[in-house]
């Protein structure tokens, strides 16, 4: 959520930011909301400020006197107009919340200007995807792929989207979790196992609700919704709480399955394990100090981007441009990995800084040392990272001659051998 005090006074501002996320949003109806509330505001106070001079004359008037009467009388309209005005100023505070809920956060200045993915800007790149896949096939057509990973009885069990991974196939998931995690505690992230259903004001907090409400799945009549990431669970550990700043920055990881509708999602980038319903993911999240937050993003950055070589993964970065950017970050990368068979790049992690957009939804602060007062933190997050896409590049780039699949030397502590077979 954006400060009001800079809509108020930036209104161009938050105009451009729109522009240059290229979101259809109304502004002016949201300006509007707010000048009716001030104006309502301003009626109220005014109105208690008549409510207590009424009282204070009566304080020195004789009980009894014709002027003692008219002031109770005066005192007593007046109440009755603040408690309606009252309900009235509460009313339009929500529809006043609801109306900023609708603006997206601030593009930072270094995100480039650009509709569509295809204007993202390569940041990076490691390894040389020509040197890998010398027997590469896309992995849904490797022999003996639906041994280990079964869709078709998923989609009978669930629905589409919802696949089984048998035997060797679960332990290679379970494996890369467990690299994952690991990897992440030795950066210093703290591991933490959270709920994977969170109620609305968590969602809203995040900045899912209202923006990814489709997208998510969700009970009733609890209407609790289940993660579509553990950013949603973890972001709200320090929700309504005031944190000292010495304890800043704050490292946490999360592993949960994740659950996402994916409307609207078809085509060849749905095969397989490119885009299913529900997969495991870890969740790297930092509260930060406002002052070190992109020193803190690029630091989390190089965090999943060491999880990539050490799988021997070739990968790129892209610097999101404002278009493909999202409704809540200030700015993002996107590591894909490539898949050898497919001849594609698979987006494996989102890493952003939100500067205190979730923070002021969340009311997550910290009590500065320099005024005493409260200020409100930074959160980044990125996935650190999620299973799925990784699995396929994997199984990709790694296939041998003979069918088998090489897995990577610092996963194999992990998985217990140098090769998955399907066979």
């Amino acid at each position: 959520m954006l400060d009001p005090k800079l809509l108020r006074e930036s209104p161009d501002l938050v105009r451009a930011a729109i522009a240059k996320k290229h979101l259809e949003v109304d502004l002016d109806a949201v300006l509007a909301v707010d000048a009716a509330w001030r104006t309502q505001l301003q009626e109220v106070e005014a109105l208690r400020a008549a409510q207590k001079a009424a009282n204070a004359a009566t304080a020195s008037l004789p009980k009894g006197s014709p002027e003692f009467a008219a002031k109770i009388a005066e005192m007593k309209a007046v109440s009755t107009q603040v408690k309606e005005r009252d309900a009235k100023l509460k009313e339009m505070e929500e529809q006043l919340r609801n109306a900023m809920l609708t603006l997206p956060n601030i593009p930072h200045a270094s995100v480039p200007e650009g509709r569509t993915p295809q204007d993202n800007v390569v940041a990076a790149t490691h390894g040389d995807p020509a040197q890998v896949g010398a027997h590469a096939r896309p992995h849904w057509e490797i022999p003996g792929f639906e041994k280990l990973f079964d869709f078709a009885r998923g989609a009978k069990v669930t629905g589409a989207g919802f696949p089984f991974f048998i035997g060797d196939g679960a332990k290679l998931v379970r494996s890369l979790l467990h690299f994952f995690l690991e990897e992440d505690g030795k950066a210093g992230y703290v591991e933490v196992s959270p709920p994977i259903f969170v109620n609305a004001a968590s969602a809203t907090a995040t900045g899912a609700l209202p923006d990814k409400e489709g997208q998510m799945y969700e009970t009733t009549p609890d209407r609790l919704f289940a993660v579509p990431t553990a950013e949603l669970p973890l972001t709200n550990f320090f929700r309504d709480e005031i944190l000292d700043e010495s304890v800043l920055p704050v490292y946490r990881c999360a592993y949960t399955p994740c659950f996402r509708r994916e409307a609207g999602s078809y085509g060849k980038d749905v095969r397989g394990l490119n885009r299913v319903h529900q997969f495991d993911k870890v969740e790297l999240l930092k509260w930060v100090h406002p002052a070190t937050s992109y020193d803190e993003l690029d630091k989390l950055r190089d965090d999943a981007e060491r999880l990539l070589q050490k799988l021997e993964l070739p990968y790129r970065v892209l610097l999101m441009c404002g278009g493909d950017l999202g409704f809540g970050q200030a700015k993002k990368y996107d590591l894909e990995v490539w898949g050898a068979g497919q001849k594609r790049w698979l987006e494996v992690s989102s890493c952003s800084n939100y500067e205190a957009f979730q923070a002021r939804r969340a009311q997550i602060r910290f009590r500065s040392k320099e005024t005493g007062k409260p200020e409100l933190v930074h959160t980044i997050n990125g996935s650190g990272l999620a299973v799925p896409r990784v699995l396929a590049a994997l199984l990709e780039n790694n296939l041998q001659a003979d069918g088998r699949v090489k897995i990577p030397a610092a996963l194999v502590p992990y998985f217990g051998k140098e090769y998955l077979s399907f066979q």
